[in-house]
């Protein structure tokens, strides 16, 4: 979030601000400390940025291609 951010150009008092939440907040997320979901969802939407959600389980016949026996 921090690079990002900085590669952007913006203050974390410019994203704070977008999100309606103080500046604290924003250093903590990009602390890695615990914050809202709506204030990293809003920090994502400030840079431009959104959040992908994908099936990442694994299906049967890849998991047998895997691990097979090759005797």
């Amino acid at each position: 979030m921090r690079s990002e951010r900085r590669a952007q150009g913006r203050s974390q008092a410019w994203i704070a601000a977008r999100v309606g939440c103080r500046r604290q907040t924003i250093i903590d997320l990009e602390a890695g400390r615990n914050v809202e979901l709506n204030v990293l969802f809003g920090a994502l939407a400030a840079l431009g940025k959104g959040l992908g959600v994908v099936d990442a389980r694994i299906d049967v016949e890849r998991l047998h291609e895997v691990f097979r026996d090759e005797d």
